[in-house]
């Protein structure tokens, strides 16, 4: 799309639509899958483990949502991943122990890499690049939104129809969001259809394997993605250090509700200046504010014993998550090639999700081999190692208008911090 053809008004349904549904439907079961777990008589661990198996999806279905997203198109993955999910929901509704009720949540897990993996691809190909991470911030921002709204409206259904009725929400809601994924076109069908030797539609694959194209761009993939990588390990750790940090100076369990509404409060309002300050200023202006907070507030947490330095520090925390929202696919984005992208934006997930997983895995093994205190603040120094490796990684100046910024440190590849795709159909030559 040449830049000047661009306009706001045509992608925010499209591309912000399918995704406040779909975060309204996580966000509306995510609080009671526990709860469920435990009403159908799985221990606390076994509810734990169930919980987690959202996450374990995602993680294990990455690679497999690059190949379906690659090969069906975004819009068709959107319905997919959407019926897939709702099949899931359906199952949690009908299990009558612990065993069917993980499957329908693996389900969920699974349809959140194929969900998101679409919506990145798809604003990639929309989007100018001197747009992008205002697109990708939005996409984030409006995530939160529905996580922050399904709760509330689980709640109101819960009311009249029990646990089962946060799953029925969900369900509307991505039905929902897949009707209207169904009813959008697909941002590649103006695009030149390339064809075999003998004039048949080639298949969409991507162009490339997963093992070559990880050797390829293993540079960035060793940097900036072990820098997304910490960035996913705080987020998800965050979920774990609040709360208990919260009951072991003696708050209510309602004081700390109090707490991650504050946090999610801050988090859902800066969403936007955040892409605006990575449009015009480049991408380290806030990949590094983000991970330093986030890091200052981990460490920060077990100097506090009190109400009020504690949710400070929690607003800091809350602050420093929403100014990198849509850091992790923006940092993707630029760094993913034409050829092949579908199947790099997977890895890129893989990598996140893999520090998503381990974060609060190894807050728990450190709090159980030392105290709750030295866990937080170890987690919090992984903070710190991401900022350095953004400052090492990412270009320090503004760059040109409309023209991709090379990687400091990097000889080859198209890792930078505004950059487009250097070939293709839908890469910088569109460009002004």
């Amino acid at each position: 799309m040449a830049e000047s053809d661009f306009h706001w008004r045509e992608i925010i349904v499209p591309a912000y639509g399918p995704s406040i549904l779909f975060g309204l439907g996580k966000g509306a079961v995510l609080p009671i899958i526990a709860l469920t777990a435990i009403d159908l008589n799985a221990s606390h661990a076994v509810s734990g483990f169930i919980v987690a198996l959202v996450g374990l999806g995602s993680l294990i279905n990455n690679m497999p949502a690059a190949h379906i997203t690659a090969r069906l198109g975004e819009r068709l993955a959107l319905v997919g991943a959407s019926v897939f999910s709702m099949l899931g929901l359906l199952l949690c509704i009908l299990a009558r122990g612990p065993t069917l009720l993980g499957v329908g949540v693996f389900m969920l897990g699974m349809s959140t890499s194929v969900f998101y993996l679409a919506r990145q691809t798809y604003l990639i190909d929309v989007v100018p690049v001197r747009l992008r991470a205002r697109a990708f911030s939005m996409l984030g921002g409006t995530e939160r939104i529905g996580l922050f709204a399904g709760p509330f409206g689980a709640a109101a259904i819960m009311h009249f129809m029990g646990l089962d009725g946060a799953y029925w929400l969900a369900i509307v809601a991505l039905a929902a969001a897949g009707m209207l994924s169904f009813a959008i076109p697909d941002s590649r069908v103006a695009a030149p259809q390339r064809t075999t030797a003998d004039g048949r539609p080639a298949p969409r694959t991507g162009g490339t394997d997963m093992i070559s194209l990880a050797r390829r761009h293993r540079h960035v993939l060793l940097t900036l993605g072990m820098g997304v990588m910490l960035i996913g390990a705080l987020r998800a750790s965050r979920q774990v250090a609040v709360p208990l940090w919260a009951e072991y100076i003696g708050l209510s369990p309602a004081a700390t509700a109090v707490v991650f509404g504050l946090i999610s409060g801050i988090d859902m309002l800066v969403f936007y200046p955040a892409g605006k300050i990575m449009d015009e200023h480049g991408r380290l202006w806030v990949a590094l504010p983000c991970t330093l907070l986030l890091g200052l507030s981990f460490v920060s947490i077990p100097m506090t014993a009190s109400l009020l330095p504690f949710v400070l520090i929690s607003a800091v925390m809350g602050f420093g998550n929403g100014i990198g929202s849509g850091i992790v696919m923006t940092l993707g984005a630029d760094a993913s090639p034409a050829e092949g992208r579908t199947q790099f934006l997977g890895l890129w997930r893989l990598i996140s999700d893999i520090g998503t997983s381990s974060g609060p895995v190894l807050l728990a093994g450190i709090t159980a081999a030392a105290s709750l205190a030295a866990g937080i603040g170890i987690i919090g120094l992984s903070g710190f190692v991401a900022a350095a490796i953004f400052w090492r990684h990412l270009p320090h100046g503004k760059p040109a208008p409309g023209k991709p910024a090379p990687d400091k440190a990097a000889p080859a590849g198209p890792v930078s911090n505004r950059s487009a795709p250097r070939d293709g159909p839908d890469s910088e030559d569109q460009q002004p």
